[in-house]
């Protein structure tokens, strides 16, 4: 047996035995705007070398809870999006390890499995990740009870293109592409993003952004996954991790974001690491400065 899958195997049978977590589909019966899945579209989980956890071809997106223990819980969830520029999702160290942390400070957590944009299985791949974001936060409010969470205490976190992902939400959250009977609100109510891709028109990750809109999209496309440019003071509050010497997206990109926060009065925070380059996760190796405590810290003072 090759060394990776073995590796594999044991990961996942590590999960299931220590965890045992809830997996909730994000859609009963036919996904809106997809397209039938082909054969060949089968969705792949691997070991990557560093051990870390990559699952690719998503079609049948989902959301793993994590509750928070009763004794300390909060009444606050987050939904936490993994990155991978819109082609993979690194679902240990950017979900299921950052779930753990939530859990521990009293969070719920949902780890989502997001589909990946696709010509494939979708009908038109730029708006795919924004429908399952808000199909995400519908469901996380509308089941708020059986979770003990409190419906005006849910936020979203992303990394890289997971942060893009949930930046998208933040600002786009009333561009309705979901059927929403109860009309329950799809705005968060607060955004942490993790080394974050923000803008398609400054500081542009050329890799993510193709992989969302294709090699040669639109002005007026550009301009609207931009999230910086679509805010306004309804948006809610976020906090920010980058690295200065990120090669793989600048940390402008964060930086451009929370100034547009700031524009509109609305509260946001920015921790740049001197060094710690791009997809570090929880542990930035280069400080001793743990992000997750300066975010918790955030949380509380933002009283959720």
């Amino acid at each position: 047996m090759k060394k990776s899958a073995l590796l594999l195997i044991l990961f996942c049978m590590g999960v299931t035995i220590s965890n045992a977590q809830e997996i909730i589909p994000l859609y009963t019966g036919e996904i809106p705007g997809s397209k039938p899945t082909p054969a060949e579209y089968v969705e792949k989980t691997e070991v990557r070398t560093n051990g870390t956890l990559s699952i690719t071809k998503v079609s049948a997106p989902t959301l793993t809870v994590y509750e928070a223990p009763k004794d300390i819980a909060t009444g606050t969830a987050v939904i936490i999006c993994p990155g991978g520029g819109y082609g993979a999702l690194a679902f240990s160290h950017e979900g299921i390890d950052v779930a753990k942390r939530f859990n521990a400070i009293g969070v719920t957590a949902f780890v989502f499995k997001y589909r990946l944009p696709s010509d494939q299985i979708m009908v038109d791949k730029a708006y795919g990740p924004l429908q399952d974001a808000e199909q995400a936060i519908y469901l996380v409010r509308k089941y708020a009870k059986k979770y003990g969470i409190k419906k005006n205490r849910v936020g979203i976190l992303g990394f890289s293109a997971g942060g893009h992902f949930a930046s998208t939400l933040i600002a786009h959250y009333s561009n309705l592409k979901i059927s929403n009977p109860e009309k329950i609100s799809l705005r968060p109510d607060f955004g942490a993003l993790i080394y974050p891709v923000i803008s398609f028109e400054e500081s542009v990750h050329t890799g993510t952004m193709k992989n969302l809109l294709g090699s040669a999209p639109a002005d007026s496309l550009k301009h609207y996954f931009s999230a910086n440019k679509n805010i306004n003071k309804r948006t809610p509050p976020a906090f920010f991790v980058h690295a200065k010497d990120d090669a793989t997206v600048p940390y402008a990109n964060s930086i451009l974001m929370s100034d547009a926060l700031k524009a509109e009065g609305i509260d946001t925070e920015v921790y740049l690491y001197e060094k710690g380059g791009h997809g570090f996760g929880l542990i930035n190796k280069t400080s001793d400065v743990d992000w997750f405590n300066l975010l918790a810290a955030w949380l509380k003072k933002e009283k959720f």
